[in-house]
């Protein structure tokens, strides 16, 4: 298994016990190739959950322009949910994680064919 592989089954991990949902694994492999190198960045790998810019960040970056969502759909509400879902107290909340979690949460499945 390359890293990539090693990455996927941590966030499958992440999703089954921290958040508590089994995940779509081929849906989960499509969303982390859709973060690119950045799941190999420590730092951008994650969402900072308390830092108003990074959310605006997966706002505008993920819901609006990958998945295609306009800002009247409650985007803030979304990602509130998602984070508290994973966790407030949980230090590395993983973008592919966030991103999945979001992708199932506006039904947006089929972005990623």
């Amino acid at each position: 298994m390359g890293k990539r592989d090693d990455l996927i089954a941590q966030y499958a991990d992440d999703l089954k016990n921290k958040c508590g949902m089994t995940p779509d694994m081929d849906l989960l492999t499509k969303v982390t190739i859709g973060c690119g190198p950045s799941i190999y960045d420590a730092d951008a790998s994650t969402v900072a959950g308390t830092q108003a810019s990074e959310l605006e960040t997966v706002k505008n970056n993920f819901l609006i322009k990958k998945l295609g969502l306009s800002a009247s759909d409650d985007l803030d509400g979304a990602i509130a949910k998602v984070i508290e879902t994973y966790g407030q107290s949980e230090r590395n909340k993983y973008r592919a994680v966030i991103y999945y979690m979001l992708t199932k949460h506006f039904g947006k499945e089929s972005v990623y064919g």
